[in-house]
């Protein structure tokens, strides 16, 4: 039974609500409906009334609707659609989760959303959809649909989207998955990469599929790191090769790409077995040159793309990341293996690449040097990051750590 949760505002948006809904129906699915609005009467009776949401919130609908702060009101309906949707896939699992609406509507409806495990189809229609979409999106799968017109009620246009929405969400929800089994067998893994780190993870991907796993790569631009890091929270993989930690530079130094203070402690605080390399390390991120702060006037910079502008690190700030990056190894409450590419950390820092600087590489190695303790085994590879050689030993380092071998190794 395809059962797709439909949430939005049935005071203000009913009319759109209910064309959705028949349009589910007719595609084959089953809409459960959750009314989310506060304020006007509702078209029509939900089967999940705003009362129930306003309750798992903490609050009563007629309280939020006396005290006509339209601020509380989303924020209490935010949370009581997120602990509803949270228990409501627990006690029977949802077949998928689609919402219309505008601002409000799309901040109350995301965040139920981001209780959904990865997987369940999620469907945001929203006025919302062509600005920055990291707000509602997270780290989650969410996928989110610009609506063109704003939904006041129903016209040629917005009939259309609604139906290319719902017709989206029936097909997700009623897909049965063509994976074979015998995949699922193989132990799956996660992994870092940037650009300028392609080369090295590309070649890991096809030397760790060889031997039997399964690899997934994120992209480590402050929201990839997280999501890597949440699948670790959640038992998704069984270990990973954290190869390009750049973003412990957007952190430290105050790039684009943070992935916040936490990066690199989920999988050692779940005593998963993990590969750490440097990769990136040599780059803090910006948008385009116009919107780097002024404070760093006079440093190096490389033009990427043009929205996107590479800062090198000094040696000061690289000495500073090799002693973050050991004490959250230290931490580590499973196997962890730290290896050093001693001729350079991304594909322009090299021998004659724009950010090549021994000096800043020689300072990250050394205080990782000085930082690690007994718990970490520590790998030194005299190649570039991007060599075969580096790959290669980046795995046989991991396949290694499974069969317990910890010991200071120069490579």
């Amino acid at each position: 039974m395809r059962h797709v949760l439909v949430a939005g505002t049935l005071d203000t948006k009913g009319e759109e609500i209910r064309y959705l809904t028949d349009c589910l129906i007719a595609a084959g699915a089953i809409p459960e409906v959750v009314d989310i609005g506060v304020v006007g009467e509702p078209l029509f009776s939900a089967d999940v009334p705003r009362e129930t949401i306003a309750e798992h919130a903490g609050e009563s609908l007629e309280n939020l609707q006396k005290a006509a702060d339209r601020g509380r009101a989303v924020a209490a309906m935010q949370r009581g659609l997120a602990a509803w949707v949270r228990a409501r896939h627990k006690r029977e699992p949802l077949a998928g989760m689609l919402a219309i609406g505008g601002s409000a509507g799309t901040t109350i409806a995301t965040a139920a959303m981001r209780e959904l495990p990865v997987g369940v189809p999620k469907l945001m229609v929203s006025t919302m959809a062509s600005g920055d979409t990291r707000p509602y999106v997270g780290i989650t799968d969410i996928c989110m649909m610009y609506s063109v017109a704003d939904f006041t009620g129903l016209n040629r246009l917005t009939r259309t989207i609604l139906e290319n929405a719902a017709h989206a969400m029936a097909g997700m929800a009623g897909f049965v998955s063509q994976q074979k089994s015998g995949n699922e067998a193989r132990p799956l893994l996660a992994a870092t990469m940037f650009g300028v780190t392609t080369p090295c993870v590309n070649l890991v991907q096809h030397l760790l599929q060889a031997a039997g796993y399964e690899l997934l790569v994120f992209h480590a631009t402050g929201t990839g790191g997280l999501a890597m890091e949440q699948l670790v929270r959640d038992g998704f993989v069984e270990g990973v090769l954290d190869i390009t930690t750049t973003e412990l530079a957007d952190e430290l130094v105050g790039g684009v790409l943070s992935a916040g203070p936490h990066r690199l402690e989920a999988c050692g605080q779940k005593g998963l077995p993990q590969v750490i390399s440097v990769g990136a390390l040599d780059m803090v991120n910006f948008a385009a040159p116009e919107t780097i702060p002024d404070r760093f006037g006079g440093r190096r910079f490389y033009p990427h793309n043009p929205n996107v502008t590479l800062m090198r690190t000094t040696p000061q700030e690289n000495r500073e990341l090799g002693r973050i990056l050991a004490e959250k190894a230290n931490a580590a409450k499973g196997p962890v293996t730290i290896v050093l590419p001693l001729r350079g950390v991304s594909a322009i820092d090299a021998e004659g690449k724009p950010f090549f600087d021994p000096d800043a590489d020689r300072m990250l190695f050394a205080a990782i040097r000085a930082g690690v303790r007994d718990n970490v085994k520590l790998v030194e590879v005299d190649a570039h990051i991007n060599d075969p050689v580096f790959a290669g030993v980046l795995v046989q380092e991991f396949r290694a750590m499974i069969g317990g071998i910890r010991t200071h190794v120069n490579a």
